[in-house]
């Protein structure tokens, strides 16, 4: 099979501008290849929907999350990295070169970077697709603010759930905190601070099974407890849901080993089984999940991709 003539072709073709796609862009565009980044919804990935990031390379002050995409995406446009919106479909190799074919248009390239990061996983119950943007969110920062002096639900019981809570707690009027088990697995200081917050509850060993909307959006949930198995109905106007994440690789053929959470394993050059194929960030196999370590991976994916690149040319 031969790559058709409509295909643009690149040294190195970025997937994901998350902190590590933007950062690898950036880097790998200073080097004097040809970078393209695609990006299927909005610059900045995850991190934008963090309410306040604390050590962020370059400053010296908390950078509220959204800010952070626009920086990365200044400095690698500045670099000379190409950008577009497009959904990656498929990956592959085709006559020593990686073929990545997009809802829109064919991009060809030496080297890729994956850094397509990873997306909240859902709850999988009745009405929680429908009712997303009318009452369903992932993100405390972005539509807290919606939903002032009235009673919202957290979907969870980890750091990331309870920090959204926390967010929540002082915009809104009550927050009601459903999580597995006896106790939040979130560490014991910030389950202290929310317990002494007043407009705070616990719901221990219980699930959403079900969001209940109306045509104005969210209107209650119905709640399971774990143990009995007992329902029971909840009003609420907002649902925020931080069950953990998912790797986005659902566009990776076989050939890529992925661990047993679906993300790609890689060596010490953070190249995955495909050769010159690099992953970086979240969707890394070992990654904490971490903005600083995403940082630090788009790097270093930039460098081993750069120097793959230059040794196909």
């Amino acid at each position: 099979m031969e790559i058709a003539m409509s295909v643009r072709e690149f040294d190195i073709a970025i997937l994901g501008a998350g902190a590590a796609g933007l950062t690898a862009a950036h880097v790998a565009a200073e080097t004097g290849a040809s970078v393209i980044v695609v990006e299927k919804l909005s610059v900045g990935g995850q991190v934008s929907t963090i309410d306040e990031i604390k050590n962020f390379p370059g400053e010296a002050d908390p950078i509220a999350g959204y800010e952070v995409g626009p920086q990365l995406l200044d400095e690698a446009d500045e670099a000379g990295a190409e950008f577009i919106l497009d959904e990656v479909e498929s990956l592959n190799q085709v006559d020593g070169r990686w073929l990545i074919k997009c809802a829109s248009e064919d991009i060809s390239a030496h080297a890729v970077i994956l850094a397509t990061g990873s997306s909240r996983k859902r709850l999988g119950v009745v009405g929680e697709e429908e009712l997303i943007g009318r009452g369903v969110s992932h993100c405390a920062s972005c539509d807290g603010g919606f939903f002032r002096d009235k009673t919202v639900i957290v979907a969870g019981g980890g750091d990331s759930a309870l920090d959204e809570a926390t967010v929540l707690a002082g915009v809104v009027g009550n927050v009601v905190i459903v999580h597995h088990g006896d106790e939040p697995s979130a560490t014991q200081g910030q389950q202290a601070a929310l317990r002494a917050t007043d407009n705070v509850e616990f719901c221990a060993n219980s699930e959403i099974a079900e969001v209940v909307g109306d045509d104005k959006g969210v209107c209650g949930v119905i709640l399971k407890h774990q143990m009995t198995g007992i329902t029971t109905p909840h009003v609420a106007e907002g649902v925020f849901v931080y069950i953990g994440l998912k790797p986005n690789t659902e566009f990776l053929g076989a050939a890529f080993k992925l661990d047993d959470s679906g993300r790609c394993i890689v060596d010490d050059n953070l190249q995955t089984s495909c050769e010159g194929v690099f992953a970086a960030g979240d969707l890394r196999s070992g990654s904490a999940a971490m903005l600083v370590e995403s940082v630090q991976d788009g790097k270093r994916a930039a460098a081993a991709a750069s120097a793959y690149s230059e040794g196909k040319q």
